[in-house]
């Protein structure tokens, strides 16, 4: 019976053998995607130190990195006057010299760094991990979560852009539901960011339109003027961001405003380069310029990308961008990359939803031997390996229970068959072969039962 006083921390959950099985589909559809176009897997520390974290998604993702205290007496390196005061930043950056990692894109930066020598460059990485994030807890969005992300550091060729767009279109055909593919360049935002006359405000601009979608219009003005943005500045911004013509009106109409722009021109001139491209490969899902997408991450600089569901009411399944310089502030100069990443929980949400993960799924045995005894164990055992080694899941029950407690074993595990073998079966060498599905019966020899089984 469950214990209703245990609880996971909130943001955070338990996954049943059943969803366990439906998460890992994800991971293997993605991380197969991911090899065809030939990146390798990496993994870094769950925790990083707060140096390497700190500063470098932006001020309001520093206040969601969840910090680690230091182990043994953590505030040996504190004053009474902290304590006192409650001064929580100093006192932080006193007891705590770690932290869970908010994302994998610093870490990645990180290592590239760290291991520059012995990497072979472009170098295209994959990682599957968690994430933590010190965030309000609601639907589809988590404390704990898993990002899959892929990367290619070291060259600064848009075909890197069009390589992820294909990934993601391949991806979600695997997964088979609809969605449309955003993309933006913070090039082009830092442009409108001068044509309004508010350049220095540039973060705050991003930070603050990346809220449109949630906050609306009325909400992201009333934030922009907070940050000491004009009225007038503002009224100039929303019709351009707001904008909902064709991409390719957008962009028209993009070059006119900012004609004054060095940066906002070169990045319209990446974005029609990458539609350009687009007219060369086969992409099955809409691919939009959406001026409203920001990504509020101040490591980003060029292309950004934001995936979202049409089907299923859902933040961004998947996103990511390109980052010029990232390794810069590890001390490795002049390094561009980009990469996305795919958030593993909402597209499990969104394929739960929608019903749309395969039935195998919910099988991980396909045949159990039923347990009549000890002398039927022992008959048993060599075939059991024997169905093993055929590459066939089976499993035995571990005692001479009851036939109908293990009959009910079988049916609760969507086990689809049962081997039968008594004295008649042993007798004979052919063994009864039941389909718990139908509850009709038959005679096979083992090899008969193999075949039988790779055919099901």
């Amino acid at each position: 019976m469950a214990n209703n006083k245990l609880s996971t921390p909130k943001g955070t959950r338990d996954f049943s053998p059943e969803q366990m099985i439906k998460r890992n589909y994800i991971f293997s559809v993605i991380e197969k995607v991911f090899q065809h176009y030939g990146f390798m897997p990496v993994e870094t520390p769950a925790m990083e130190n707060l140096s390497t974290l700190m500063g470098k998604c932006g001020e309001e993702e520093d206040k969601l990195i969840f910090k680690i205290l230091n182990s043994g007496n953590y505030l040996s390196k504190t004053n009474d006057k902290d304590l006192q005061n409650i001064s929580l930043s100093k006192l932080s950056s006193d007891i705590c010299e770690k932290g869970l990692i908010y994302d994998l894109t610093v870490p990645f930066a990180r290592y590239v760094a760290q291991h520059r020598n012995d990497i072979i460059f472009p170098f295209k990485r994959y990682q599957i991990q968690p994430v933590w994030r010190a965030d309000k807890p609601q639907k589809g969005r988590y404390r704990e979560f898993y990002q899959c992300d892929v990367d290619i550091i070291g060259s600064n060729s848009l075909l890197n852009e069009l390589e992820l767009i294909q990934i993601i279109d391949d991806i979600f055909k695997d997964f088979n539901f609809n969605i449309v593919i955003k993309i933006n360049n913070r090039k082009i935002l830092a442009g409108v960011a001068d044509a309004i006359g508010e350049t220095d405000k540039f973060n705050d601009i991003t930070v603050a339109i990346d809220k449109l979608e949630k906050i609306g219009s009325e909400n992201v003005s009333n934030e922009l003027i907070e940050k000491g943005i004009s009225q007038d500045a503002i009224n100039k911004l929303l019709p351009i961001i707001n904008l909902s013509d064709s991409s390719v009106e957008k962009i028209n109409k993009l070059k006119h405003f900012l004609k004054n722009s060095e940066i906002g021109l070169k990045g319209i001139e990446e974005a029609e380069t990458i539609f350009d491209y687009l007219k060369y490969v086969n992409i099955k899902y809409e691919v939009e310029l959406d001026l409203t997408l920001a990504r509020g991450l101040n490591y980003y600089t060029g292309t950004i990308f934001e995936v979202k569901s049409k089907d299923v009411k859902m933040g961004s399944i998947c996103g990511g961008g390109r980052y010029d310089d990232l390794t810069g502030i590890f001390g490795l100069k002049n390094v561009s990359g980009v990469g996305i990443s795919f958030g593993a929980d909402r597209i499990y949400d969104i394929l739960n939803e929608l019903n749309l993960f395969p039935d195998t799924t919910n099988i991980t045995t396909q045949v159990l031997f039923v347990n009549f005894g000890e002398q039927e164990e022992r008959y048993c055992l060599p075939l059991l390996a024997k169905v093993r080694k055929a590459g066939i899941n089976a499993e035995i029950y571990p005692s001479s229970d009851k036939i109908k407690k293990q009959m009910s074993y079988a049916d609760r595990k969507n086990i689809p068959y049962v081997v039968l073998i008594g004295k008649e079966e042993i007798d004979s060498n052919l063994l009864t072969v039941r389909n718990m599905d139908n509850g009709k019966q038959q005679k096979l020899n083992v090899d008969e039962l193999i075949n039988y089984l790779a055919k099901s």
